[in-house]
């Protein structure tokens, strides 16, 4: 799901690597710490299973989103050729919904870990990347689409719908 070789390509300013370096490093450090310390934030198996849920749902609801994308989803910051501004389904609510699902599902995580340090270990850094990932992205599409990018960031919220 890489751009192909028409694309508008460059923009990403390696934020791809740098993403999945971060992905992998809280998630094998997370896991880690939370085998290797015992710092619980809960003693209830139904919260455990309430993460459950928040991981597999957030998996399911990112692959919707990147399916609905179909070819104008990329791994890579890029422009395709006929490139469209997509503001309906889960884009009506939110501008980056493939991340704040994933972000859904490293909170399920984090739940499941059931570990104060781990918690904080699998979420923030890769949040944190989400954010910059996101300004680049936000770069490049007001670039790419001027006024109506603009019109449709006053009309939407970054990633959790109503709020933020």
């Amino acid at each position: 799901m890489r751009s192909g070789s028409t694309d508008a390509k460059g923009k990403d300013k390696k934020s791809l690597s740098r993403l999945w370096l971060v992905i992998g490093f809280s998630i094998f450090f997370g896991i880690f710490i939370a085998k290797s310390t015992f710092f619980p934030f809960y003693h209830s198996q139904i919260i455990q299973l309430f993460g459950l849920v928040f991981l597999f749902l957030g998996v399911i609801l990112r692959l919707i989103v990147i399916n609905n994308l179909g070819k104008y989803f990329t791994v890579d910051v890029t422009i395709k050729k006929d490139h469209q501004l997509k503001t309906d389904g889960f884009y009506k609510y939110v501008r980056h919904p493939s991340y704040a699902f994933s972000l859904l599902t490293f909170l399920g995580l984090a739940i499941v870990l059931n570990n104060y340090i781990s918690a904080v270990m699998v979420f923030l850094p890769v949040f944190l990347m989400f954010l910059y990932r996101i300004k680049i992205e936000e770069l490049v599409l007001t670039d790419q689409f001027g006024q109506d990018y603009s019109d449709y960031r006053k009309k939407t919220k970054r990633l959790i719908p109503f709020i933020y």
